[in-house]
């Protein structure tokens, strides 16, 4: 027996979904996990004192967090309108900026824990933000 299917010669779209609310939703959710994970962080003994002594304070990465999170916002709505394939492109251009945000942590003169730990919060950020917005993406324009 065998099974026939119809096809279409009709261009398959997808449609494209808003990220703005989406991202901002997510953007406070990362903020919000990233300022808790810090907090946790500090409290067992990361410093996150840099060559000058001065620690970052915690606010600042609930700050740093949801404004490079809103970047992220603002490049898939570029890409949403501009891309041949708006989500391949999302998450090649937004993993490729989340190992550049690392460098600074080495460059800047964090004893290892500290540094090793601010990596890890950046990859969490991405890990909660990147799927997220490229779910609201189409694949292909």
């Amino acid at each position: 027996m065998t099974t026939t299917y119809p096809t279409s010669t009709a261009p398959v779209t997808e449609t494209r979904r808003p990220v703005w609310r989406a991202g901002l939703a997510v953007s406070a959710a990362a903020a919000a996990i990233i300022t808790v994970l810090a907090a946790a962080a500090s409290a067992a003994g990361v410093s996150f004192a840099g060559e000058t002594g001065e620690s970052i304070p915690l606010l600042g990465f609930t700050q740093l967090t949801f404004v490079f999170s809103l970047v992220g916002v603002g490049l898939a709505a570029v890409l949403a309108r501009r891309a041949r394939r708006p989500r391949s492109t999302f998450v090649r251009t937004t993993v490729a900026l989340t190992v550049l945000s690392c460098v600074p942590d080495v460059m800047v003169g964090f004893d290892a824990l500290s540094a090793v730990t601010l990596m890890a919060l950046h990859v969490v950020a991405a890990a909660i933000v990147i799927p997220v917005l490229a779910g609201r993406l189409a694949t292909t324009r």
